[in-house]
């Protein structure tokens, strides 16, 4: 059997990792990126089609099966080595940290900036080709603008204290990876975190805005306004969860 690795060795690990991310031609960014934001759109679809199918369920049943159906949609995002927004943050800050050089901070913002940007590109694309009549599983369009409506409606704190856990359970994800040997294990953790994102449910930048512009796409009553709301809220609680509360606080015990 093999043994877990130290932190310290899972800070290298993430060295290597963060050292890859950061050494990415554009094409690759891009393509990435956009990929990454496609895949989730499978979790959304899959979760919207469950809800609607339990809609005449108690509705704690439908959220708990429903956050069963959407993680996959995290564990392909995983094996497919596609990326979310803050699944940039433990790994690529691990390698400025274990080799700081000046210029690594402008490739780390350019990292950051465009997969944020293809992240919502390959999802709103993929979100409106799923909008068009007849494409979607009777109820779910419905069921999605629920939950639009449902996300638009928070108050600005409740946003930034669920993006704080959402960004710290999914760069959680990033160290946990690194701390198991097999890809079984990451498989396993990658439908955990799914599920525990949308059972909390915690907001992730990336999902939280696409689940909102999947709505706006079917009429809800939302505003692009509140899209961008929660795009600038949800982003910058992500950042402080994500890099303050576990990015840090890992690399200090590897390191220490």
């Amino acid at each position: 059997m093999r043994v877990a690795p130290t932190p310290a060795e899972a800070f290298e690990r993430a060295v290597a990792e963060g050292q890859r991310r950061l050494d990415q031609s554009m094409i690759e960014l891009l393509s990435t990126g956009f990929i990454g934001g496609l895949t989730i759109i499978f979790g959304m679809v899959t979760l919207g089609t469950v809800e609607a199918l339990l809609s005449e369920a108690p509705h704690d049943i439908g959220t708990l099966v429903g956050a069963l159906a959407f993680a996959p949609g995290v564990v392909f995002l995983v094996v497919g080595r596609a990326e979310l927004f803050s699944e940039n943050f433990f790994d690529p800050v691990a390698a400025i940290v274990n080799r700081y050089r000046p210029r690594m901070i402008a490739i780390l913002i350019r990292l950051w900036v465009v997969t944020l940007v293809t992240n919502l590109a390959g999802g709103a694309l993929f979100a409106w080709i799923l909008s068009l009549e007849g494409a979607m599983p009777e109820g779910a369009p419905e069921a999605l603008v629920r939950a639009a409506e449902e996300i638009a409606a928070r108050e600005n704190m409740v946003f930034f204290v669920k993006a704080v856990a959402g960004g710290a359970l999914v760069t959680l994800l990033s160290f946990l990876s690194q701390a198991v040997n097999t890809i079984g294990s990451r498989i396993v953790l990658a439908y955990m975190v799914g599920f525990m994102l949308v059972i909390g449910p915690f907001d992730h930048v990336v999902v939280t805005s696409l689940h909102v512009l999947f709505g706006i796409f079917f009429d809800a009553q939302v505003s692009y306004g509140e899209f961008f709301r929660c795009l600038l809220i949800v982003a910058t609680g992500n950042a402080v969860g994500g890099l303050g509360l576990v990015t840090l606080t890992h690399i200090a015990q590897a390191k220490g």
